[in-house]
């Protein structure tokens, strides 16, 4: 399983990024939802994922509102802002040239 360690720098922001286009989320959801689609394989620890979330914040990619989770407990809702919604293509675009780079590399013929 991935940590974030693993991960390519500022992937974990175009991840989240993404995650909170789909619907807003709390931060436990945003996690959930991470696990959910990789199929387990990426995994982000509260203590990425919430500096992170911040980050995305203070950027002004996204915004956050109080509200009540589905087990009745107050939860930070992260949505998408207009900017993020923006910052999301520009990342989606490098992450698209960085990973068809690294893919042309990784199946080059050995000698």
């Amino acid at each position: 399983m991935s940590k974030p360690s693993d991960l390519v720098q500022g992937t974990l922001d175009l991840l989240i990024l993404k995650i909170v286009a789909l619907q807003p989320m709390n931060g436990w959801a945003i996690n959930q939802r991470l696990r959910q689609i990789s199929g387990d394989v990426l995994q982000v620890t509260e203590g990425s994922l919430y500096p992170a979330l911040h980050k995305l914040e203070q950027e002004g990619w996204i915004t956050a509102e109080w509200k009540q989770s589905e087990n009745n407990r107050r939860a930070k809702y992260y949505s998408l802002t207009r900017i993020g919604r923006r910052q999301l293509q520009k990342e989606a675009a490098n992450w698209n040239r960085l990973s068809a780079a690294i893919s042309h590399v990784v199946q080059l013929e050995e000698a």
